[in-house]
């Protein structure tokens, strides 16, 4: 040590050595002493740091999988709209029914990628978008409407 009797015992880096003793008594918490400095402080701290974190990595991914979800629904009902009023023009020219198509289509939020009138039919594939920036996507609809074909 320091060669003095009388002197406080040291830790060898010229620090007194701390042998003070808390308790959680000035909190109501009459818990188990332990040593002032004790190595697990602030752990509960840096525990709550992660599970906000992984909370607000767990919503995130819960948006965007909502998004996908209501893209497909969206693309869907375009393509199934979209057909419907197509094949309600069919007999005025493709020209008319794919304008249709067009029309409703764009109300309902989506792109038109193809219009094709084979027959009485109209087949329509359209794309809607879901989200912005790196974590945008889209979802594809197809649909087919016509005239239903006659029972014998």
């Amino acid at each position: 040590m320091n060669g003095s009797a009388t002197g406080p015992a040291s830790t060898g880096l010229g620090q007194p050595l701390t042998t003070e003793l808390t308790t959680g008594a000035s909190m109501g918490d009459p818990g188990p002493a332990r040593p002032i400095g004790s190595r697990d402080r602030g752990v509960a701290t840096v525990y709550a740091c992660l599970g906000i974190v992984l909370l607000f990595a767990l919503t995130g991914l819960a948006v965007h999988l909502g998004a996908a979800t209501i893209a497909r629904q969206r693309a869907e009902t375009g393509a199934d709209l979209s057909a419907l009023a197509g094949a309600a023009k069919v007999l005025q020219g493709p020209d008319a029914a794919c304008a249709a198509v067009v029309r409703v289509a764009a109300a309902n939020g989506v792109e038109v990628q193809s219009c094709t009138v084979s027959g009485a039919d109209v087949l329509v594939m359209v794309v809607a978008r879901a989200g912005a920036g790196p974590f945008s996507g889209s979802a594809t609809g197809r649909a087919r409407a016509g005239p239903v074909a006659e029972l014998s």
